[in-house]
C-alpha cells in the first residue's frame, strides 16, 4: 500500500467495484440515442438508471450475509454471471419496458462487485488500513468515469448504443475469468456467521440502530446521492441544455473524475498522519457551500456553463475525501460482520442514489435548477448530519 504500485488483488477489487460505475457512465452519452431508437422521452431513459440503482441497492442486502457465511467468492461468481447475462440481454431490447427490467437485473448482479470487495479489503487490511485501501481503490475505480464516457461516445460514432452493452458484457466476462484465476478466498471460515434469517434480520436491525455506523454511512451516502443526481441529470444539462456534443461529454465527466482521484490520493496521505474523522470534518463543509452558491445563482437567473462546471467539479472532487473516510469509519468496528455491514452501507447509499435518480427523472423543468438544487440539498444534509454526529456521538477511533 505504501509503494507506487498497487497489488494485483486490489486492482481486481477496484475493477469489480468499477463494474457498477462503468454500467452507469458508459451509456450516459447515449441517452438521446436510446430515446429516439425506442421512441420514448429522455426522462424514461433516465428511469433506466434508477432501476439499475434499485437492483444495485437491493442485491447488496443479500450478498453481504451470504458472503459472511459461505465466503467471498461463491456469491461473486453468481453476481457476475447474472450481470453478464443481463448485459447481453440489453443488446437485443426493442422497448423501454424490457430495458428497465434488464437494467434492474444487471444492477442486481453488479451489486456483488460493490459489496464483496469492501469486505475483502476489510478482511485483508483490517480497520487500520481501510481508509488508505479505499483511497487506493478510488485510484483505479476513478478511471471508470474518465474512460467510460469516452468509450461510450466513441462507440456511438462507429456503431449504435447497443455496442455499449456488448462492451459491458465482455468486461463482465473478463472480471469473471480473473476472479476465478486470481482471487483468493479471504473469509476465515472459523469466523463464518451462520446464515439464519432471524439472525440476519437482527444484524441489520442492530446496525440500523447503531447511531455512529448509520451517521457515517448516511453522511457518505448523501454526498454520493448528489453525485448520482449529477450522473442522472448532468447529460441533459450539459449536452442538451448547453450544447456540448455527446462525444465530447467525456471531457467534462473525465475532468470531474480526475478531481475525485486526485483528492482520494491526497486523502490516502493525509490519513497516515491525521485521523480519517478529522479530515472528514474539514472537507464536509466544501460541497455544501459550493452547491448552495451555485443553486442560488441559478435560481436568480445567473446560469452559465462555466459556473455549473466549476460547481460540479468542486462537489464531485470532495467525494474523494468523504467517501473513503466515511466508509472506513463506519466499518471500523464491524469486523465479524464486515460483509453484512458493507452490504447495508451499500444498500443505503445506493438507495439514496436511486432516490436522487428518480427525483431527477420526475422533476424535469428544462433548466439546470432541479440538478443544482438537489446537489445543494444533499450537501447541506450531509453537513448537518456530520455536525450532529461530531458533537453527540461517542468518540471514534478512526482508521488511519
Amino acid at each position: 500500500m505504501q509503494g507506487k504500485r498497487l497489488p494485483g488483488w486490489l486492482i481486481l477489487m477496484a475493477a469489480l467495484t468499477a463494474m457498477g460505475a462503468l454500467s452507469i457512465d458508459m451509456y450516459l452519452p447515449s441517452f438521446s440515442f436510446i430515446a429516439r431508437d425506442l421512441d420514448v422521452g429522455s426522462n424514461m431513459v433516465q428511469l433506466s438508471l434508477a432501476t439499475f440503482l434499485v437492483g444495485l441497492a437491493l442485491g447488496q442486502m443479500f450478498y453481504g450475509p451470504i458472503s459472511d457465511r459461505f465466503g467471498r467468492k461463491p456469491p461473486l461468481y453468481f453476481g457476475i454471471c447474472l450481470y453478464v447475462v443481463s448485459s447481453l440481454g440489453c443488446v437485443f431490447v426493442h422497448n423501454i419496458e424490457l430495458l428497465l427490467v434488464l437494467r434492474f437485473f444487471q444492477g442486481l448482479g453488479g451489486s456483488a462487485g460493490m459489496v464483496i470487495p469492501r469486505a475483502v479489503v476489510r478482511d485483508k487490511m483490517g480497520a487500520a488500513g481501510a481508509a488508505r485501501a479505499f483511497s487506493a481503490l478510488m485510484l483505479v475505480f476513478g478511471l471508470a468515469p474518465i474512460l467510460a464516457p469516452f468509450i461510450g461516445g466513441l462507440l456511438l460514432t462507429i456503431s449504435t448504443w447497443r455496442a455499449i452493452f456488448v462492451t459491458l458484457t465482455v468486461f463482465g466476462a473478463i472480471c469473471l475469468f480473473f476472479t476465478h484465476r486470481q482471487m483468493e478466498e479471504t473469509l476465515n471460515h472459523d469466523h463464518a456467521v451462520p446464515l439464519q434469517l432471524g439472525r440476519v434480520l437482527r444484524q441489520y436491525l442492530d446496525l440500523l440502530r447503531h447511531r455512529q455506523f448509520m451517521a457515517y454511512v448516511l453522511c457518505g451516502g448523501l454526498i454520493q446521492a448528489g453525485m448520482f443526481a449529477y450522473i442522472s441529470g448532468g447529460p441533459y444539462v450539459i449536452i442538451e441544455l448547453h450544447g456540448i456534443k455527446p462525444e465530447h461529454f467525456g471531457f467534462v465527466f473525465g475532468a470531474n473524475a480526475i478531481g475525485l482521484i486526485s483528492c482520494a490520493q491526497i486523502n490516502a496521505r493525509l490519513v497516515i498522519k491525521r485521523s480519517a474523522d478529522r479530515v472528514l470534518g474539514k472537507v464536509i463543509w466544501v460541497p455544501a457551500i459550493a452547491a448552495t452558491i451555485v443553486a442560488l445563482l441559478v435560481a436568480c437567473g445567473f446560469e452559465s456553463l462555466p459556473l455549473l462546471l466549476v460547481g460540479f467539479f468542486i462537489f464531485l472532487s470532495c467525494q474523494g475525501f468523504i467517501g473513503p473516510n466515511a466508509s472506513a469509519i463506519a466499518l471500523a468496528q464491524q469486523g465479524r460482520q464486515a460483509g453484512t455491514a458493507a452490504a447495508l452501507m451499500g444498500t443505503l447509499q445506493f438507495g439514496l442514489g436511486m432516490l436522487s435518480g428518480v427525483i431527477m427523472s420526475v422533476w424535469h423543468d428544462g433548466t439546470a435548477l432541479p440538478l443544482v438544487t438537489m446537489m445543494a440539498v444533499f450537501g447541506i444534509a450531509a453537513l448537518l448530519l456530520y455536525r450532529y454526529v461530531a458533537r453527540h456521538a461517542a468518540p471514534v477511533t478512526a482508521p488511519g
